[in-house]
């Protein structure tokens, strides 16, 4: 019984030392190919290159550090194509401004195409009419192509309650909106007038975007939403389909052979990959050994 104990004893120091020999080897590979990366900006055995993926999802806001990740992606030589999976109800007007600025721009070095997946309106839409094509499923929600300012009046409420609320402003446009009092005719006039500049902004973008008409895309620019096959009468997508179907305009229109990975765009710095691609492998490699095979296995075992 000594002699077997004895053995148990040394078979776990050796896993062990194994998991940690194993763990320092993780970390010495994964840190010499990110740094290949960092360097050729291209995945060590594709030559070839690959297609990124960009996900937007929920509310879009301006994010500078995507932004300038994007702008990267136009100069990186192993980036043989951009998709933009787009699932989101809209945004801010800033933000869906930047997110289309900076896909145009990249535009002009890459390929990119959309693909709408539940949702891609208002601001979705406009982060979509960046890209030179546009697919949507058939029950896509889309469109929504206009910008909307709210805001509430408890004036009458605050009455009842014996509250009065008091601004000192050194213009009488300076407090509208202003929840504490109805809007004022000329503050009314006002803010219209800037969603109405946004809203020729907005529209201007698509105008470009699908090469139609100012007027044409006015006439559907009314807020509402359309589904994908909607859209496709109308213009505003040019296909029905997914992911798989913008591979196969991509190998089509732009010889990017469908066969090509698809990297997912990650905007963590390449310290912060290699930080949790280490601590992943050390998890696998070490936690494991040591629980999985050396550790509880070994406290109780069955007997046969």
């Amino acid at each position: 019984m000594g002699l077997e104990t004895d053995l148990l004893i040394d078979r776990r120091r050796l896993k062990r030392r194994l998991a940690l020999w194993r763990g320092f080897a993780v970390l010495l590979v994964l840190g010499a190919v990110l740094a290949w990366i960092g360097r050729e900006g291209a995945i060590p055995g594709l030559g070839a290159g690959h297609v990124t993926r960009l996900t937007v999802e929920g509310f879009i806001s301006d994010d500078r550090k995507l932004h300038e990740a994007l702008d990267k992606l136009g100069k990186d030589a192993g980036v043989r194509a951009v998709i933009v999976a787009i699932d989101s109800p809209g945004g801010t007007v800033g933000g869906g401004e930047a997110l289309h600025a900076a896909l145009v721009r990249l535009r002009a070095a890459k390929p990119v195409v959309a693909v709408m997946r539940g949702t891609a309106a208002s601001a979705g839409y406009m982060t979509a009419v960046a890209a030179e094509r546009i697919f949507a499923r058939e029950s896509t929600l889309t469109g929504s192509i206009g910008v909307i300012l709210q805001t509430f009046d408890t004036s009458e409420l605050l009455a009842r309650l014996g509250v009065r609320g008091e601004a000192l402003v050194s213009g009488p446009l300076k407090d509208q909106p202003n929840p504490f009092h109805p809007l004022s005719p000329e503050g009314r006039a006002a803010l219209q007038g800037v969603v109405g500049d946004m809203y020729a902004q907005f529209v201007d973008k698509v105008a470009a975007g699908r090469r139609m008409p100012v007027e044409q895309v006015r006439a559907l620019a009314d807020g509402r939403v359309f589904t994908g096959r909607q859209a496709l009468g109308a213009g505003l997508v040019d296909a029905i389909g997914g992911e798989a179907e913008a591979r196969a305009w991509l190998a089509a229109e732009k010889g990017v052979p469908e066969a090509l990975p698809v990297e997912d765009l990650d905007l963590r710095s390449a310290a912060e990959r290699l930080v949790g691609a280490t601590f992943r492998g050390l998890v696998k490699t070490v936690v494991s050994e040591w629980l999985g095979v050396d550790g509880l296995g070994l406290v109780w075992q069955p007997a046969r």
